[in-house]
This record gives structure tokens, C-alpha cells and sequence, in this order.
């Protein structure tokens, strides 16, 4: 359907939620697809489930994304496993949630090595890989918080700002070398994180779980939560060739969301 069959893709922190989502849509494509997450089990039995989905291949590597030297194993097993490299999807592991009051600094220091060193860390790394490839691309999976804070998530709020900021700009300096970059920008999709900030709050107003579920909903003018799968489609069309001429964009999945109610 997207004409990536062969396709050599890394994604971060993809055992489980939207990485996971897109390794699904991407496997089933044909792609060869290295996935990465900290929980050994976790990534073994994802590896295991993707195998079952398509023609791809699928290889697991641990690696914690904060981690400098764990960031260059990653890198060279995903290049010894795919003899070479085509895209980077960059996830990070989800930061603390909390106001501003609730967090230390120790949390914003964290915060940022997830949310900002990591990312620049690991492209300085492949780089170079995709400078080989015929259709190289970068995508970084962000957040809606990039265009309106979003309450009880100062820290995704503050710093996902900065990868958009990277984006643009290597948008600029890499597209002379054939290489896009563009960023997506999820909206409520039911994954682990969305169902700790159902639950945290919840807990702050008093309600059920299955009430601020319902809340969410009806902010979204298709009346449901997104699916990991649903950025799995986007990516697949923005690594292949029919997606050439795009670069530099950050593009909203979140049901109409960010027009409607920002």
C-alpha cells in the first residue's frame, strides 16, 4: 500500500504504545524494523507478537534512551541487524507528570536528557547512516502539548518544544542532502501514558476513571481516542517516496482536536 517493503527503520521506546503502533503498521508493510525499549521481557515478547503481523523483520534492542554508551549500542546493532539505515522514529519514554509545583529539579533534569539530550544524541549518531540511504528521513513523535499546554504535564509541556525547534531547523540544513524531517504530533491515543493521566486526574477531581475517559472524548470531534496504529499510518506515508516533497511540517493525530478546542 505505501511501497516501503525493505525499508530499513529504527524506532525508540516501541515495546509497547505509539512506538509499538507504528512497528505493527510497519512490519506488516515489509519493512525491517529494529524496536527499543529498557524492560528485556517486554521487548522480547513485542519482538515475538510483531513477527507473527507481516513480512518484515523485526529485531529487539535494549537500550536505556538516556544512556550514552547504551544510545551507541543501539545504533550498532540496529546498523549490523539492517546493514544500514532509512529512517530514525524517535519516541522517548514519557516524563514525569505533575505541575510545576509537584516536580524538583532533579525531575527537570531528567526530564530533559529524555526529552532533549537523548534525541540529539542519537541523531549525531545515525546521521551518517542516512546521509547513505536513496530516501532518508527523521521523524520525531511528539506531542499537541508543542502548540497548547496541556494541564498536568509541565515538563512535556516545556521541553517537546525544543525537539520541534531541532526539527525545523534540521529541516532546513539536511533537506540539501535529501534528507526530510518532520514531526507528529499525537493527540489522546490510549496508551499507558494516556491511562496515567486519566488516573491522576481522576483522582485530583473526584470522578471514575471511566468519566474523564468520557471527557476526553467528547473534546474530540470524532468522539474517540486515537489508536497507536493511527500514527503507524502517518509514518509509513511519510518515509516513503510519495511523501518526498514533504519536510519541516509538524502534523497533528488527534481526532481535530487542536483546532477545536485550542
Amino acid at each position: 500500500m505505501f511501497d516501503i517493503e525493505g525499508m530499513r527503520v529504527l524506532i525508540t521506546a516501541s515495546s509497547r504504545g505509539i512506538g509499538y503502533g507504528i512497528a505493527k503498521v510497519l512490519v506488516r508493510e515489509g519493512c525491517k524494523v529494529v524496536i527499543n525499549g529498557r524492560n528485556k521481557e517486554r521487548l522480547e515478547k513485542a519482538v515475538e507478537e510483531l513477527e507473527k503481523i507481516g513480512s518484515g523483520q523485526v529485531y529487539g534492542v535494549r537500550a536505556d534512551l538516556t544512556n550514552p554508551e547504551e544510545l551507541e549500542v543501539l545504533v550498532k546493532k540496529t546498523i549490523e541487524y539492517l546493514n544500514g539505515l532509512d529512517a530514525l522514529i524517535y519516541i522517548p519514554s514519557p516524563p514525569k507528570t505533575g505541575y510545576f509545583k509537584d516536580l524538583s529539579f532533579d525531575d527537570w533534569e531528567y526530564g530533559i536528557k529524555q526529552l532533549v539530550t537523548s534525541p540529539v544524541r542519537l541523531t549525531y549518531l545515525v546521521l551518517p547512516y542516512l546521509l547513505e540511504s536513496r530516501n532518508p528521513s527523521i521523524i520525531y513523535v511528539t506531542s499537541i502539548a508543542v502548540k497548547e499546554p496541556i494541564p498536568n504535564i509541565v515538563l512535556s509541556n516545556t521541553l517537546r518544544i525544543g525537539i520541534q525547534g531541532l526539527a525545523k531547523s534540521l529541516s532546513k540544513e539536511l533537506g540539501p542532502k535529501g534528507v526530510r524531517v518532520n514531526t507528529i504530533l499525537p493527540g489522546y491515543i490510549m496508551t499507558d501514558r494516556l491511562k496515567q493521566v486519566v488516573h491522576d486526574k481522576a483522582r485530583r477531581e473526584n470522578k471514575s476513571e471511566e468519566e474523564v475517559l468520557k471527557e476526553f472524548k467528547e473534546k474530540v470531534p470524532l468522539k474517540r481516542i486515537g489508536k497507536p496504529e493511527d500514527i503507524g499510518y502517518l509514518v509509513a506515508f511519510l518515509i516513503s517516496r510519495y511523501a518526498s516533497y514533504i519536510n519541516g511540517v509538524s502534523i497533528p493525530v488527534d481526532g481535530g482536536l487542536l483546532n477545536s478546542v485550542f
